[in-house]
């Protein structure tokens, strides 16, 4: 669907984006997360037509996004982390403006608006005052204006941005819902526990560079440079570390009276000869698993957050 090879886009001697490159696979739903300052929403308005890089290229399925701006917008629905609305209109008038804006003829918008309020729920406000509106109601609205084109990517910028708990769960819900219809999205976001519950790749920027891209368990899996193994004891902790220091020559730490950590690089072998030896020593084990990392964790050994 998408492929960005060598992105640039320079202000004066201020590099926002450097040289970034990578792919987006049909159906799937890109998070695309860095520190603030990172590049990721010049990268987005780039992609949405609304900027001109410096240099390099970006591609939507196959469409130049420079030499064809035009049909990229047909191709591209685009939801900023700021959205203007206009208060003055009902939500059925705010989306009928929007649909006439792309052309779609007048007898065609009724079934869209109707289609697009059903799938936000907000069926119930559509003789409503966009300011009437709560902010969560207001995000899911400005969703629906994305999509009256019916576009094939979606380009959403922290949609989930000063949401509360229910309503961000609201949005991922739709999220969900739009990739099985069949739509390929790209989101930005600051939340990333949510990220690794919603999207099926990742790619982490900072100071305008891709650090990291691919599915997320490959991230994961390749970010995991010191991992450890939980293991929890029913009692005879002292035994336990003496077994696993003295005999295995680990370096296991006591952290309570139940909890032992074990640095661990090893494989799947080496973890099943720990456990064995603790077995075969008759240590009353409660629990025996690898440590699991969180986007948070990983954000944070790849990025330093600093801002070019």
């Amino acid at each position: 669907m998408l492929q960005v090879e060598e992105l640039s886009k320079s202000y004066g001697k201020f590099l926002a984006v450097d040289r970034l490159s990578f792919s987006v696979e049909d159906g799937a739903i890109f998070g695309f997360v860095g520190p603030n300052g990172a590049g990721k929403t010049t990268t987005m308005k780039i992609l949405a037509t609304l900027l001109r890089p410096s240099s390099g290229k970006a591609w939507i399925a196959g469409e130049d996004v420079s030499q064809n701006p035009r049909r990229i917008r047909q191709l591209v629905g685009y939801m900023p982390d700021f959205f203007g609305v206009y208060d003055d209109l009902k939500v059925d008038e705010y989306l009928d403006f929007y649909s006439a804006s792309y052309r779609i003829p007048a007898r065609q918008r009724e079934k869209i608006i109707s289609d697009l309020l059903e799938l936000m729920d907000l069926e119930h406000k559509r003789e409503a005052y966009v300011d009437s509106l709560s902010r969560g109601m207001k995000q899911r609205l400005c969703l629906a204006r994305c999509l009256v084109h019916d576009p094939a990517l979606l380009i959403l910028d922290e949609p989930a941005s000063g949401l509360d708990p229910r309503a961000r769960v609201e949005v991922r819900e739709i999220l969900k819902e739009l990739k099985n219809m069949g739509k390929t999205i790209i989101i930005s976001s600051h939340i990333l526990s949510e990220l690794t519950e919603l999207c099926t790749h990742l790619g982490i920027i900072e100071a305008g560079k891709m650090v990291a891209c691919g599915s997320v368990d490959e991230i994961m899996h390749r970010s995991q440079s010191a991992q450890a193994i939980e293991i929890r004891v029913l009692s005879q902790i002292d035994e336990a570390l003496l077994l696993i220091n003295n005999e295995l020559g680990y370096s296991a730490i006591k952290l309570d009276e139940q909890m032992l950590e074990l640095p661990f690089n090893g494989d799947e072998k080496e973890m099943n000869r720990i456990l064995t030896h603790l077995v075969q020593a008759g240590i009353p084990l409660v629990s025996f698993a690898e440590s699991q990392s969180n986007l948070e964790n990983i954000f944070m050994q790849l990025t330093k957050g600093v801002v070019q």
